[in-house]
């Protein structure tokens, strides 16, 4: 269906469905920056083939959703000292607006997949709201905690800079960081990239978003306490070539979750590549039919 937008109190969330309303809803979160279009149409058409009436969304301050724009983005070295007070919001924040647009959509519950900073947000409304989450799958993610599943130090100069306001430099920075982050093990399909980085140009482009988001993730300190009351059935999934969020990481976030799976998957870095979709997709529907649906809470 055509993109649509809907109001979460203050925030307002742009969002597309795939597949029959009728199907179990299936909520996909994208990472740090990220755009909804960052889960591609196709993999969302191949999840809403599998029975699924999936629901991609623009976090707040991303896209085509709020921008927090009122807020001072934190500077470089508020980021690198973990300044909190930095932050204009946090990942609880984040979930809550999830599950505002499940409540905007009659959704009672769903299957909540997040890559990056969007299994952080999985993670934190299979916590906070546990009635509203069938099953769990946290993609190329970590637990807050500081030793484990943190960038390679080559890394941290990719995420502190912010991407130039100008079109092509836009452009050409995008590419640089699919480079830099993208999977060694795949082939590589520099015109998907490219459209990806054009269309999440031309959406709406704000390269103070990022900042504040990365402010959100520093806020919200370590999870592992909570991700321990978690009990939807879980799948972590994590890349072996993964230099932003080491894969320990994922398997931190598997220790954490009671029953928790995880699946490796050799020569995926921090990304989704074409050649990995089957193999996640399946991972999806298998952790999906564990589901029992819960008592909403």
């Amino acid at each position: 269906m055509p993109e649509e937008i809907a109001r979460i109190g203050d925030v307002e969330l742009a969002y597309e469905t795939f597949g029959d309303p009728a199907d179990p809803a299936l909520l996909l979160v994208m990472g740090l920056g990220t755009q909804m279009l960052g889960w591609r149409a196709g993999f969302c058409a191949e999840l809403a083939e599998r029975g699924f009436r999936v629901i991609r969304y623009d976090n707040r301050d991303v896209g085509r959703s709020t921008k927090f724009s009122s807020h001072r983005p934190p500077t470089a070295a508020q980021l690198i000292r973990r300044d909190k007070k930095a932050a204009a919001y946090a990942l609880a924040d984040m979930a809550d607006d999830a599950v505002g647009l499940l409540d905007a959509l009659g959704v009672p519950a769903a299957h909540v997949v997040g890559a990056s900073m969007g299994g952080m947000i999985a993670q934190t409304i299979a916590f906070r709201h546990p009635g509203r989450v069938l099953s769990l799958v946290s993609i190329m993610s970590n637990t807050g905690a500081r030793f484990s599943g943190q960038p390679s130090l080559s890394m941290y100069g990719t995420l502190l800079k912010r991407a130039p306001r100008e079109r092509e430099a836009y452009i050409e920075h995008q590419m640089q960081v699919f480079a830099k982050t993208g999977s060694p093990g795949f082939p590589r399909d520099e015109a998907d990239k490219r459209e990806l980085a054009v269309a999440s140009y031309e959406r709406g482009h704000d390269p103070a978003g990022s900042g504040r988001q990365l402010a959100a993730i520093i806020a919200s300190g370590d999870r592992t306490a909570d991700l321990r009351t978690i009990r939807a059935p879980t799948l972590v999934i994590h890349g072996d070539k993964d230099r932003l969020v080491a894969p320990s990481g994922g398997r931190a976030t598997a220790k954490a979750i009671p029953g928790a799976r995880l699946l490796t998957i050799e020569g995926m870095g921090h990304d989704l590549p074409r050649g990995a979709w089957r193999r996640i997709i399946d991972a999806i529907a298998e952790n999906a039919a564990r589901a029992v649906e819960p008592a909403l809470a």
